[in-house]
């Protein structure tokens, strides 16, 4: 069988922040109102005592993230539901909405193993149901759409380990490859960024089409690594109102794994600096 693999991009401790010069100019920081407004339903899920992933909202009680951000990397243990909270649209020390997590949703065939140096893209998808609904009119779920094909222009907005008192937007990245369920994509992303939303805008409004699983080197070139939706999402919608997934079809295209080299965060992320 085939496989993917991609190259470590350094040890995060050993690498000094990035300069405003040298970071990516495809980054917009949202720091105000205005230019957080219809990105509120994006927002930072705080995990454990230190960890944290980005999280994405597609109902009123639903956040959509990464599965591994629920894995101690350590214990290789999941971490409780009671140990996550989501704040939407947290920006500078506040969050228009703050609620805990009541159940969480992994998808069935994820697996962590734990191990360092392997990753698992292929379904890396959690669905978290919150323990009330948020009903603010500012926050709005963000609807779904199919994945995106080779060459399609997406977006990311994401937190990250140099940003995680606010989210920052790159409107325009390009999907450069999609490999049995995953995406690879030019977007750039870092630590704390697992699980944020990919959009889409060919419908003239943001859809979620992928989450972000990792990041990585390919040939050289720094890229990001994406879930694929549609149906993941569907089999942890089934789980979620108590019915079994359907069948994995025949056809289906067998699971791959993406190998790395490199630490991770207390959440279980899986990110490497560049």
């Amino acid at each position: 069988m085939r496989r993917l693999f991609v190259a470590a991009l350094g040890v995060f401790c050993l690498v000094t922040p990035a300069t405003a010069e040298e970071r990516p100019t495809g980054l917009t920081a949202l720091i105000t109102g205005d230019d957080s407004r219809g990105w509120e339903g994006v927002g930072r899920l705080n995990i454990g005592r230190s960890g944290f992933c980005t999280g994405a909202l597609i109902a009123p009680d639903l956040v959509l993230t990464a599965a591994h951000c629920l894995f101690d990397k350590d214990t290789f243990a999941r971490i409780p539901e009671t140990q996550v909270e989501f704040l939407a649209g947290w920006r500078n020390g506040r969050a228009s909405a703050y609620r805990r997590v009541r159940r969480a949703f992994l998808h069935p065939e994820y697996e962590f193993s734990g191990r360092e140096g392997e990753l698992r893209v292929v379904n890396d998808l959690a669905l978290l149901e919150l323990d009330r609904p948020i009903k603010n009119s500012t926050v709005k779920p963000f609807r779904t759409a199919e994945r995106p094909r080779k060459g399609d222009a997406v977006g990311v907005v994401s937190y990250a380990h140099d940003r995680m008192d606010r989210p920052s937007l790159e409107e325009e990245c390009k999907v450069l490859a999609r490999q049995s369920g995953s995406l690879i994509l030019s977007c750039s992303v870092d630590f704390g960024s697992s699980g944020a939303p990919i959009f889409s805008m060919a419908s003239g409004e943001p859809r979620i089409v992928s989450v972000v699983s990792a990041k990585a080197e390919v040939r050289g070139r720094p890229v990001s690594l994406g879930t694929a939706l549609e149906r993941p999402l569907a089999e942890l919608l089934a789980l979620r109102d108590g019915a079994a997934p359907a069948p994995a079809a025949a056809t289906a295209l067998p699971t791959r794994r993406i190998v790395m080299d490199g630490p991770r965060d207390r959440s279980g992320a899986k990110f490497l600096r560049p």
